[in-house]
């Protein structure tokens, strides 16, 4: 027990007093004899005893009566049991990210959190409140009561390392409790092995009562017919579903097509034609689970027609006029000694087929042509110097040319979610006609294989830089030293690799990505590009190149939808922009991950038990009472024994 005014019990000295009164009250009697008389002499005798007895309880009383409210002044107290954590900082990390549009028992799990937050936080209790794309700092319930009762679902993920790094940039050295309300998914174990020592974690986990749950993967451009376009669906199946799913695809808000599936595996792709003409609409579903994955975005604009440059001998490159038709790209092929540099900056790919030396001044034009969005297509010749070409590539990153290999060589590996070849496959094929090479480099790097030797080596690698992609082969790929012109992987590989998404016309791009969009406009110095919708309007990054346009969209938009590019009021292009679907598999809460965790039933558990193991035990009112009670013993004495 400990005392908050421990100078008081000096006042206990004050004892001696009523005990100095009591002796001098139990001075000696003085005998008186009356004859005749010895009745009430043995009454006199028991008088004394009784007389003694009652003036010893007395005493004890109004002791203990003095001194149970010195002592009570005192103010005692037992310590708490965490009395060295009183002065923590408490944060409270909301998550509100997609997944918890999941529904509980008590409905939307975000909405039940944030009520629970309303009626549990004591009004003068300070915090800071994180969610996962605002900071409230030092605040209370009553102050962030409105952005708590509006509060959105975010793009950004739960990410527990960006927390951390908020709430100990906040002060280094001070302990936190740290109150994170989340549903747990996609949560690792290696995120929560970062919580330090200054941190002391409460977990409270809101579970989804259905984990099932349907969401519109992707939309993409299939092909572009003459007079349709063909666009396909891709949804993914997390958990059991048996009902039939509708399928609508809107332009503006106009029904243009609808179709009814039953997914009968975990993913299924749909195809829709449409008819050709700009549209800027979106997919959707209805499901019965989370609703921000059951809408997805979309543009299709008029195709231009790509630039193609192919620079060699007319005869090696007779392939490439075959696949780049005049009806989609604009091709043209020169031999290295009749190039016209002023022609390189109007491309949108350019094909170096069997260059022996790649000039200086031809390297720099080229290396300015990728940064500022070009597509660059390196297909070395057999006589081809090495360290002309290593020279070239040192600007591109960690990537070397080797010795020339005359071995016969096959591919044997198709990296299939490459963006070369994720529309062109519906499925892993294992039966492929793939092609082989008689002689080629090795290359050293630690790029993407697009397509990989069965020694494990790289046939065609991708490499992105900056605004452009630059591909590289390892060999020549002409008739004689190979047959991937009679392989029915030359179409799509050449075809997709000038593909540029300025030309394409359709336009999916994702939220939250480094979005990068080039389009052909010319801007003056002071002229800038809007983008905007009914609700939103931002300036993106933006950076001139010659006669077109670089966008960059990082940080901006952060809501899902339709948006167009704006020039002096005036619509030059539409895009579309989507939330990432990290969100919509609900079975991804291991509830192992937590078991050395704090883990808590409710937020009012929270903050009783901060409130008990921090808070002095008070007992000074317990000494008020047993004084009160021997002032009342006293009375009982003094009217009860004589």
């Amino acid at each position: 027990m400990q005392f908050k005014n421990p100078e008081i019990l000096y006042f206990l000295f004050l004892l001696v007093i009523p005990i100095i009164v009591h002796l001098f009250q139990l001075r000696r009697f003085k005998k008186e004899y009356f004859t005749n008389l010895k009745f009430l002499k043995e009454i006199s005798i028991q008088t004394r005893k009784s007389s003694k007895i009652k003036k010893w309880l007395l005493l004890c009383c109004r002791l203990l009566l003095l001194t149970f409210i010195i002592i009570a002044f005192t103010q005692p107290y037992f310590k708490a049991k965490e009395s060295s954590s009183k002065n923590n900082q408490l944060f409270i990390v909301l998550d509100n990210s997609f997944s918890m549009q999941a529904k509980g028992q008590n409905g939307e799990l975000l909405k039940r959190a944030v009520q629970e937050l309303l009626e549990n936080t004591p009004e003068n209790q300070e915090f800071t409140l994180l969610t996962n794309s605002d900071s409230y700092f030092n605040t209370n319930i009553k102050s962030n009561q409105k952005e708590l009762q509006t509060l959105n679902y975010s793009a950004y993920p739960f990410d527990i390392n960006q927390i951390i790094s908020k709430i100990k940039s906040n002060s280094v050295s001070v302990q936190k409790d740290v109150l994170f309300i989340t549903d747990g998914v996609n949560l690792t174990q290696k995120e929560l092995s970062n919580i330090d020592k200054y941190i002391n974690p409460y977990f409270i986990i809101y579970k989804a009562e259905q984990k099932n749950n349907i969401a519109i993967d992707s939309v993409y451009l299939h092909q572009v017919l003459d007079n349709f376009y063909e666009i396909n669906v891709k949804l993914n199946s997390f958990g059991v579903t048996n009902q039939d799913i509708p399928v609508s695809v809107f332009n503006q808000d106009k029904l243009i097509a609808r179709t009814q599936v039953k997914l009968d595996s975990n993913s299924e792709i749909i195809k829709f034609t449409l008819p050709k003409k700009d549209i800027q609409g979106y997919v959707s579903i209805k499901d019965n689970a989370l609703e921000y994955d059951n809408t997805f975005y979309f543009s299709i604009s008029n195709p231009k027609k790509i630039n193609v440059l192919s620079i060699g001998e007319i005869v090696k490159s007779n392939f490439l006029s075959r696949i780049y038709t005049k009806d989609e790209f604009d091709y043209k092929n020169i031999e290295i000694s009749n190039l016209d540099y002023n022609l390189i900056e109007k491309q949108d790919a350019i094909i170096l087929n069997e260059i022996e030396n790649i000039s200086n001044a031809l390297q720099t034009t080229l290396n300015a042509f990728v940064e500022k969005g070009g597509n660059l297509i390196v297909i070395p010749s057999i006589k081809s110097n090495v360290s002309n070409l290593n020279l070239f590539f040192s600007k591109f990153g960690n990537f070397q040319f080797k010795n020339l290999e005359n071995i016969d060589n096959k591919v044997v590996k198709i990296l299939y979610n490459h963006p070369l070849y994720k529309a062109v496959f519906e499925k892993q094929v294992t039966n492929f006609q793939y092609p082989n090479t008689k002689s080629n480099f090795s290359l050293n790097s630690n790029f993407p294989q697009v397509l990989t030797y069965e020694n494990q080596t790289s046939f065609l690698t991708a490499i992105n830089k900056q605004n452009g992609v630059l591909y590289v082969f390892s060999g020549a790929l002409n008739k004689e030293n190979s047959n991937f012109q009679n392989s029915p992987l030359i179409v799509p590989t050449f075809y997709n690799m000038a593909q540029t998404a300025n030309k394409s016309g359709f336009d999916a791009l994702h939220i939250l990505n480094e979005n990068i969009l080039v389009i052909d406009e010319t801007l003056s110095k002071n002229e800038i590009l809007q983008v905007k919708n009914k609700t939103q309007s931002f300036i993106p990054i933006q950076q001139i190149l010659n006669s077109k346009v670089k966008l960059t969209f990082n940080e901006n938009p952060i809501v899902a939808g339709n948006y167009n590019v704006i020039k002096q009021n005036k619509n030059i292009k539409n895009i579309s922009f989507n939330y990432l679907r990290t969100e919509s598999n609900l079975s991804l809460y291991e509830e192992k991950l937590f078991k050395d965790l704090n883990v808590v039933n409710s937020i009012e558990t929270v903050f009783n038990t901060l409130h008990t193991n921090r808070t002095n035990n008070v007992i000074w009112k317990w000494f008020i009472y047993l004084a009160l009670l021997f002032i009342l013993l006293e009375i009982l004495i003094q009217k009860f024994i004589k």
